[in-house]
């Protein structure tokens, strides 16, 4: 099939993406303890790769968020997650196609750790391996890490940016052909083929090399995540695939040309990088039986969770703020944040209360929110898809495993005879499903001289 077609993704997260999944009477006890399973993460992602999805995404965060609020503490039920790249590795036995994206804080990982670890599932997986890299931008994380502070934002991009440079050139420790395996000669190794990293650096110091060779993918791929002019720089010097939050159109459009429009600085062309927007689907038969799906898992939200839920993706405490009133212009000049400016731009253009903006986003995640049928929703992705405001979509499943069937039995088949999306894997690796070309191995002097400006 020839012309642009979507990257998907699917979302895989305890009992659902829908902060009221754990609460549906389709989640049964049974399914409650399941989420810690590997049976059932094994079936998401085999249900994934039957649909051809690209990718499976799995998220962390390695924090209890509501720890001093008891009564918050009490409901919430996506705070828990299996360690994501321990996961990853039990899945890459038991799928054969499908991309493993995991994720892995640069604020509170240490670069050799990332190197060595993704390298290894590269070569477990046979070349599916991905880093999801985020810069951590939740506070109370850092005293999980020995941190009294969480770095400032600045501070965590620039740190990003150095350890990302850094973990490439690891992953270029030796080149393709370093090891040599020759039995008659006794040569397992060619050393003048390993290249030491040798980086010394206010935030580093790091000798190398990995022991590991280079890996099936050369860098396994790289997604970035975020919406913040530091997220769309590391995105444009570095990513395979970058994941947003753009609920509105003519902002996720501008957002598009923005990020596209920075890779040229570092030689890099708009389709080295696909900008995948999170996109909650509840779908069924008809726009009526999915419709009602949704006022079913809407209903189990209330108005105290909906607000410390909003509290926490925006990075400010809103709980003394009036329900029946809308949020208050001076919440711009918080220092937040960027989904606290999407939730307000929002509010603002539906002209939304407090109360009605804290639910929308404890029911959406602030992503888009496609309710409909597989002809309604096939229809909006297309309109987002060919606007270029993305090059696909985080499919984001309200409730496992029905959800993921869902997309899998109804959607995908839609997007397939519309010819948005492919029928079956094109390549062996992640790399070569999203048409990326393998990093060649660079020369030894150039893995050699990362160095740091002079201070």
């Amino acid at each position: 099939m020839s012309g642009r077609q979507m990257v998907l993704g699917a979302v895989t997260r305890g009992t659902g993406s829908h902060v009221a999944s754990w609460r549906h009477p389709a989640t049964t006890r049974e399914m409650l303890r399941g989420a810690t399973s590997l049976e059932h993460y094994a079936y998401i992602a085999q249900t994934a790769e039957r649909a051809k999805l690209h990718f499976i995404f799995l998220a962390d965060s390695p924090v209890v968020t509501y720890q001093s609020n008891p009564a918050m503490l009490a409901r919430a039920a996506q705070d828990y997650y299996l360690e994501p790249t321990t996961l990853l590795g039990a899945l890459s036995a038991v799928t054969k196609h499908i991309g493993l994206v995991s994720t892995m804080s640069t604020t509170y990982s240490d670069p050799y750790t990332v190197a060595r670890t993704f390298a290894s599932l590269d070569h477990l997986s046979r070349g599916r391996a991905s880093w999801n890299i985020v810069t951590t931008g939740n506070p109370a994380v850092s005293q999980n890490f020995g941190h009294d502070e969480h770095m400032a934002k600045d501070t965590r991009y620039g740190r990003a940016e150095e350890f990302v440079r850094i973990v490439k050139r690891l992953w270029d420790s030796y080149e393709d052909d370093a090891f040599l395996r020759d039995r008659a000669s006794g040569r397992f190794l060619d050393p003048a083929k390993m290249h030491p990293l040798h980086h010394r650096s206010e935030n580093f110091s790091i000798r190398g090399p990995l022991n590991i060779e280079r890996s099936p993918q050369g860098y396994p791929v790289m997604f970035v995540a975020g919406s913040s002019d530091g997220a769309r720089e590391l995105a444009a010097e570095t990513g395979d695939a970058m994941f947003t939050a753009q609920p509105d159109d003519a902002e996720g459009r501008a957002f598009y040309a923005d990020v596209k429009g920075r890779l040229a600085k570092y030689r890099r062309t708009p389709n080295q990088l696909s900008i995948l927007l999170g996109a909650m689907i509840i779908t069924g038969e008809t726009d009526d039986e999915a419709k009602a799906k949704h006022d079913d898992l809407r209903s189990l939200i209330d108005a105290e969770f909906a607000v410390h839920y909003m509290s926490h993706l925006a990075g400010i405490d809103l709980s003394g703020l009036p329900l029946d009133q809308p949020l208050p212009a001076s919440l711009r000049a918080q220092p937040a944040w960027s989904r606290l400016a999407l939730m307000m731009d929002m509010a603002d253009r539906e002209n939304m209360t407090f109360g009605e903006i804290a639910v929308h986003y404890a029911d959406t995640y602030g992503h888009q929110l496609l309710v409909g049928s597989p002809k309604t929703i096939a229809r909006r992705m297309q309109d987002l898809f060919e606007t270029r405001i993305a090059d696909g979509f985080l499919l984001r499943s309200p409730i496992y495993p029905g959800g993921i069937d869902d997309i899998a039995n109804l959607l995908v088949p839609e997007l397939q005879r519309q010819g948005l999306f492919r029928m079956d894997y094109e390549g062996e690796t992640f790399r070569d499903n999203l048409g990326l070309v393998r990093p060649p191995h660079p020369n030894a002097k150039q893995a050699a001289e990362l160095r740091s400006p002079a201070t």
